[in-house]
């Protein structure tokens, strides 16, 4: 084996024993700190320096992500007149590998004034800022991954670890469901396949929509016009089947003169249809189980009030698996 993957396979041996040994070093703080945050009724607020303020941004955007008010404090600016932003009811969460950087313990007497709880995640156990917290969360590693040992490396991971521990405690005690978190991300992929709805992306205009009764001409016209390789065959109303490309193409396999036959003759009944409330995600699920590009959309089940299209459901949720 080479050195450099070597070096590799060593950074994660390290890094993924600290994150394993956070599971020894988790007391009843991290309980404490789930419910208090769950109680309160201010914000989350993380301040960290240097690279704790890197792993801080990312927790504080993960917590903001996932139902808990949450926003990143540097601490320089702290002290130069972000406390203003501090306010009675927040928590206060701090982050540092030493528990001793100078700036977060300047910040701390003035934040202690402002906020209700000081949550710690600190390296070490007997720093400055683990005396000062009310609850701590230990994160200490045996070593970093970076040979010097002075790089944060396995520190920073294990201080991200306990961040996320603390995100997916609060997400399962608040029961945060999927479309919840949709909606903190409307426009991300998830937020499109999570809130985007049939309805939303059909088309509704001037459907290619034949009667029984017409003839195979008119038929094909129709389909050409609509641009969607079918035809909807309604009557009365009512939804009573479906012409695509392929029951043409079968048509004139079995016909020698398929002009003179009717829709009714070629046409497939019981078409699949669906509601116009349902998930563009699942219809488009349900395209693929059963191998067809379009679907009737019936707020009835009998009358016809749109057709959603693979291209539709491709380009809203902004996948090809069709």
């Amino acid at each position: 084996m080479n050195a450099i993957k070597e070096s590799a396979l060593e950074t994660f041996r390290i890094e993924a024993h600290a994150v394993a040994r956070l599971a020894e070093l988790l007391n009843g703080d991290f309980e404490k700190a789930v419910e208090s945050i769950l109680q309160s009724k201010g914000r989350v607020v993380v301040c960290g320096m240097g690279k704790s303020g890197l792993i801080g941004k990312k927790i504080a955007a993960t917590l903001a992500s996932t139902g808990t008010p949450s926003y990143f404090m540097h601490p320089t600016e702290a002290l130069h007149g972000d406390l203003g932003m501090l306010m009675q009811e927040d928590i206060l969460l701090v982050i540092s590998k030493s528990g001793e950087t100078d700036e977060l313990l300047r910040v701390i007497p003035h934040a202690r004034r402002r906020c209700s709880l000081l949550i710690a995640i600190v390296g070490h156990q007997n720093s400055t800022l683990a005396r000062r917290a009310d609850l701590v969360l230990d994160v200490s590693v045996e070593r970093e991954a970076c040979p010097l040992r002075l790089s944060p490396t396995a520190s920073t991971v294990a201080a991200l670890a306990m961040g996320d521990a603390l995100v997916v405690a609060l997400i399962n005690e608040r029961g945060l469901g999927m479309e919840d978190f949709a909606r903190s991300h409307p426009g991300g992929n998830l937020g499109q396949r999570l809130l985007c709805r049939v309805e939303d992306v059909m088309d509704c205009d001037a459907l290619p929509v034949v009667q029984p009764e017409q003839d195979m001409k008119s038929v094909i016209s129709t389909m050409t016009q609509g641009r969607l390789g079918i035809a909807a065959v309604v009557a009365d109303g009512a939804i009573c089947g479906i012409i695509t490309d392929g029951d043409l193409r079968r048509a004139m396999d079995r016909h020698d003169h398929v002009l003179r036959l009717k829709a009714s003759e070629i046409m497939t009944d019981h078409p699949r249809t669906i509601s116009p409330h349902t998930l563009a995600a699942e219809a488009q699920q349900m395209m693929m189980q059963h191998e067809v590009t379009s679907l009737l959309v019936t707020p009835d089940g009998r009358s016809l009030q749109g057709i959603i299209h693979i291209h539709h459901l491709n380009t809203a949720l902004g996948t090809n698996d069709l």
